[in-house]
């Protein structure tokens, strides 16, 4: 099935390079008569879209076995090699009809058969280096709007995240747990304020990273969690299972201390009905951080979320390539949420 584009190019690219084919053959014979060139043409037009369709047709079904950008060289080759089998086939194919009307000017012998062929590589050659050429124009583009369409939303979650630390709840829960605190020679207010700054500290150093290690955002999180605690005390159980080579994975940063911030602002924390998160990576599903927490909506105080910082995790997610989605559900009391864990991207070189 042809794109759009593409059947422009072709009904524009066929008949045009089967007119200069048609040219270049009629050089050095000027008394050639209109209706000879006419025949020479549609001859020209016959083999040339024979040529085209099935290269095209080649083309596209490597693309789709080799589509990542590292696979390129890979299907350059088996492009090169394949696409002489398919125009000698072609010759061969598109010779037959025209050898049993006129056999004298289409001879089926090898020798005619190979010259068909090697004249019609070059034009292919050409038609199919356009094609590539067309395609790395398309993902250039493509990868620029995806990197700045990141860059918007990673900036909007670090926005998200600040404007989340300030905002009043939290900030007269925190002062109000910091009065507590303090007295004179009195370690967890010391410990208290240091946990405070940490989790300013990483979302500023958090800025302009696409991905972190899941454990830098887990060691984040405990940080996060630590101030909370202060306030929940045993009406908040967090339980944490992850295997070593999860840690070794990228999430988008922020991205799991938003899910624990939805679960603590969202649903009732108290000593008759306990606060349970989850948090684990099981080695039979190593490509999935599991956030899950138990699902008892508060019908007072805070305002309803309106799902705007769990869209931003998706977005952030899919612009990053995720090998699966941003995976939700609630059943049973509990809400879980599956993050895909990432691959830690490639070094830069110096």
């Amino acid at each position: 099935m042809l794109r759009r584009n593409d059947r422009r190019f072709v009904l524009l690219g066929i008949p045009l390079l089967s007119a200069v084919i048609t040219a270049f053959g009629l050089v050095g014979q000027p008394d050639k008569s209109g209706a000879d060139v006419l025949v020479s043409w549609l001859i020209s037009l016959y083999f040339t879209t024979g040529y085209w369709l099935s290269n095209y047709q080649l083309w596209r079904w490597l693309l789709e076995r080799f589509p990542s950008p590292e696979q390129t060289p890979r299907r350059l080759w088996v492009l090169a090699g394949l696409a002489l089998l398919v125009t000698s086939a072609a010759t061969v194919v598109l010779t037959l009809p025209l050898h049993w009307v006129r056999p004298a000017y289409f001879p089926l012998t090898p020798a005619a058969l190979w010259q068909g062929t090697r004249f019609s590589l070059v034009p292919t050659v050409g038609v199919l280096t356009l094609y590539e050429a067309m395609y790395f124009f398309e993902q250039w583009k493509a990868n620029l709007h995806r990197a700045d369409h990141l860059a918007r939303a990673s900036t909007q979650a670090q926005l998200d995240a600040l404007q989340g630390q300030l905002d009043p709840h939290f900030l007269f829960n925190n002062l109000n747990t910091l009065a507590a605190l303090i007295e004179p020679d009195n370690v967890p207010a010391q410990q208290f304020v240091e946990h405070l700054a940490d989790v300013y500290r990483y979302v500023l150093l958090a800025q302009g990273r696409a991905t972190v290690p899941l454990a830098e955002e887990l060691a984040f999180v405990e940080t996060y969690l630590e101030l909370h605690k202060a306030r929940f005390r045993e009406n908040l159980v967090v339980e944490t299972q992850i295997t070593p080579a999860a840690l070794a994975r990228h999430v988008a940063p922020l991205s799991v201390q938003l899910l624990v911030e939805n679960a603590l602002k969202h649903n009732v924390a108290s000593r008759e009905h306990p606060l349970h998160l989850r948090l684990s990576a099981a080695p039979e599903a190593p490509d999935t951080l599991r956030v899950e927490n138990t699902w008892r909506p508060r019908t007072a105080g805070l305002a309803p979320g309106t799902g705007t910082g769990l869209a931003n995790v998706r977005s952030r997610y899919a612009l990053l390539g995720a090998p699966q989605p941003v995976q939700t559900r609630a059943a049973g009391g509990t809400f879980v949420v599956d993050l895909p864990l990432l691959p830690a991207p490639a070094p830069r070189l110096p």
